[in-house]
C-alpha cells in the first residue's frame, strides 16, 4: 500500500497567515456578520465594493483559563508581618480592580479598548453574499475584477516564434538590402557601362589594358559585397504584439422603483435594498459607466436620491402607474434607447389601486420593455394582490421580465439567476 502526501505550497500574504485569518473569521463569524449587515444598511449601493472595520469587543476574546478557586485553608509565609500572628483569620482579597474590568470605578489603571480587525474586499463580498444564499459561482461572478481582453498592438522586434509575421519581416528585409545596396548598385551600373565603353577600344594599348583590368576587378569587388548582404537578418524580424486591454464598455443605467406607503416597513426596504445591490453588482461585471436612478411612489411618484429612497415614509394609497409614467419620460429625456442599456428593478408589497394594475402591465408591455434590456420585479410580501396577477400575465409574454416573491434575504437570488441565464443566451 503507497502512501500520498499532499503538501500545499501556496504562499501566504505578506506578514500575515491565511490559515489563522479564516479560523478567526469562522470562530467569529456572527460578529462579522453582524458587521457586515451594518454595513450594509449605512451604506450606499455604489459603495458596497468596499471592505469594513469590525469591531469586536474584549469580552468575545477572552480565552478560557484555569484558576484557583475562593476558599479552602492555606498556609501563607509572609515575611515581614506586623500585623498578624499565628493563628489569625486572614480576609479574602475585595473583588474589583483598577479599570481591569472591575464594578468599581477607579481614577488609575488602563481600560481595554475593543478588537479592530478590517476586512478585505472579498472577504466582505463573501459574507454578503452568504447572508443572499448565492451559489460559488454567482459569488465569484459577482465578485471578481472584470475581464480583459487581448487585442493588437502593432509589431515588435521580439518575441516568440508563433506570434512571426512573415510579411512584415519580409518587408523590412527587402527595404535593408535595397538601402545597404544602393550605392553599390549605382557603382556597379556605372563600372559595366565604362567596361563596355572600354571593350570597344583598342585592348593592346598600356592605359587601356590597365583601365580594364582594373574595371573588372572592381566589379568583381562590388558584385561580392552585395551578394554578401544578408537575404534575411535578426533585425529585419517582427512580431505581432497583443495587449490586454478592459473589454469595450457602454453605458448602462439603472432604474430603482420602490413603493415608500405606509405598509412598507422598514424590513421590507432593506430586503429592496438588497436586491437592488445585487443588481448594481451585475451591472458591474458588464459595464464600467452606470448611473442609477431612484424613483419612489405612493399615489405620485417622484425622483429622490438613495438616502430618501430608502429612509423617507410616506402614508395614504398606492398608485404605481405613476413610477412607470416617470420612468418612461427620464428615458425619454435623458437616456436614449440607441445609447444606453436600459435596466428596470422594482419592488413593492404588491398593494396597489385595483383599476391601476392593468395600466401598469400596460405601460410595461407597451411602453417600458421595448426600451429596455431587463426588467426584474421582487414582491416583499406573501400575499398575491391585483398587480402580481396582472404581472404574471405579463411574465408569460415577455422574456425579458422577471417577477418573484421575497420575504427575506434568501430568496432574492432566483431572480438573479434567471437574469444570468438570459445574459448568457443572449451572449
Amino acid at each position: 500500500m503507497t502512501l500520498q502526501q499532499i503538501i500545499d505550497r501556496r504562499l501566504s500574504g505578506k506578514n500575515k497567515s491565511i490559515g489563522n485569518r479564516e479560523r478567526f473569521l469562522r470562530r467569529y463569524r456572527d460578529q462579522i456578520r453582524d458587521a457586515v449587515r451594518r454595513a450594509v444598511d449605512q451604506r450606499g449601493i455604489r459603495d458596497m465594493e468596499q471592505g469594513e472595520d469590525v469591531h469586536i469587543p474584549k469580552r468575545d476574546l477572552n480565552e478560557p483559563v484555569f484558576s484557583h478557586g475562593d476558599g479552602g485553608t492555606r498556609e501563607v509565609v509572609r515575611p515581614g508581618n506586623t500585623e498578624h500572628i499565628k493563628g489569625d483569620r486572614v480576609a479574602k482579597p475585595q473583588g474589583g480592580g483598577q479599570g481591569q474590568g472591575g464594578s468599581q470605578a477607579s481614577d488609575s489603571g488602563e481600560g481595554d479598548d475593543d478588537f479592530v480587525f478590517h476586512l478585505s474586499k472579498e472577504e466582505f463580498m463573501q459574507v454578503f453574499f452568504e447572508d443572499l444564499a448565492l451559489p460559488n459561482l454567482a459569488r465569484t461572478t459577482l465578485a471578481e475584477t472584470p475581464e480583459y481582453k487581448t487585442v493588437r498592438a502593432g509589431y515588435v522586434t521580439d518575441g516568440t516564434p508563433t506570434n512571426l509575421h512573415v510579411v512584415r519581416s519580409m518587408r523590412g528585409a527587402l527595404g535593408r538590402r535595397i538601402a545597404l545596396g544602393m550605392e553599390k548598385r549605382r557603382e556597379l551600373h556605372e563600372l559595366e557601362a565604362r567596361l563596355e565603353t572600354l571593350q570597344h577600344e583598342d585592348a593592346t594599348k598600356p592605359d587601356v589594358k590597365a583601365l580594364l583590368a582594373e574595371t573588372e576587378a572592381r566589379i568583381v569587388l562590388l558584385r561580392q559585397r552585395i551578394a554578401a548582404i544578408p537575404f534575411l537578418d535578426p533585425i529585419d524580424l517582427r512580431f505581432r504584439n497583443r495587449v490586454k486591454v478592459p473589454q469595450p464598455t457602454t453605458r448602462a443605467v439603472m432604474f430603482c422603483l420602490m413603493d415608500v406607503s405606509g405598509s412598507m416597513d422598514e424590513s421590507r426596504k432593506d430586503l429592496a435594498k438588497r436586491f437592488f445591490i445585487l443588481l448594481y453588482l451585475f451591472l458591474t461585471r458588464h459595464y464600467e459607466k452606470i448611473d442609477v436612478v431612484f424613483i419612489r411612489h405612493h399615489t405620485q411618484a417622484q425622483e429622490v436620491d438613495e438616502q430618501n429612497f430608502f429612509h423617507a415614509t410616506e402614508t395614504g394609497g398606492t398608485v404605481v402607474s405613476s413610477a412607470l409614467v416617470l420612468m418612461e419620460e427620464i428615458i425619454r429625456a435623458r437616456y436614449p434607447a440607441n445609447e444606453w442599456n436600459i435596466y428596470g428593478a422594482q419592488a413593492s408589497d404588491g398593494d396597489n389601486w385595483h383599476h391601476d394594475s392593468g395600466r401598469c402591465r400596460e405601460l410595461l408591455a407597451d411602453k417600458i420593455l421595448p426600451l429596455c434590456r431587463y426588467y426584474a420585479y421582487v414582491q416583499v410580501a406573501e400575499a398575491e394582490q391585483n398587480l402580481w396577477e396582472e404581472y404574471a400575465r405579463l411574465a408569460e409574454e415577455a422574456p425579458h421580465f422577471a417577477m418573484r416573491k421575497a420575504v427575506d434575504a434568501a430568496q432574492i437570488y432566483p431572480v438573479f439567476r434567471d437574469l444570468f441565464k438570459k445574459e448568457g443566451v443572449s451572449a
